[in-house]
């Protein structure tokens, strides 16, 4: 891994914190759309991290759930639980961003936001790991 690669994917783990951090703030202000989908694009930038590990990237969101699924889920590297968990905050940022009549739940948002938290964390370390 080049040094310009660690640069990036360090980048991209605090924006995954970041984007975190502001997706609390949106459900304590119960901007719940929002929250929704800050919650998947803080997970989405720690897939990114991970998938530069391998030389790994796409140009769509769809393609980058492809590639976890496909080099870090069915290698048995992380749970099935992950890329299920990473599938449906993908499926809930499409319908709250572009849906109609789209109800988002902020009990769910909560427990969301704990386990993307757990699955940034889980993945960072991973990344660690392998440096």
């Amino acid at each position: 891994m080049t040094p310009g690669q660690k640069d990036l994917i360090k980048y991209r783990f605090q924006r995954a914190q970041e984007t975190l951090d502001e997706a609390k703030v949106m459900l304590e202000t119960e901007h719940l759309y929002g929250a929704s989908n800050r919650i998947y694009y803080a997970c989405f930038y720690a897939v990114s991290a991970l998938l530069m590990t391998k030389d790994l990237s796409s140009s769509k969101h769809a393609g980058v759930m492809a590639l976890f699924n496909r080099h870090f889920i069915k290698e048995k590297l992380f749970p099935v639980e992950l890329g299920k968990f990473y599938s449906r905050v993908f499926d809930n940022r499409q319908q709250s961003d572009y849906g109609d009549v789209v109800k988002v739940e902020a009990k769910q948002l909560t427990k969301d936001i704990k386990t993307a938290s757990d699955f940034i964390d889980r993945i960072e370390k991973f990344v660690k790991q392998q440096s």
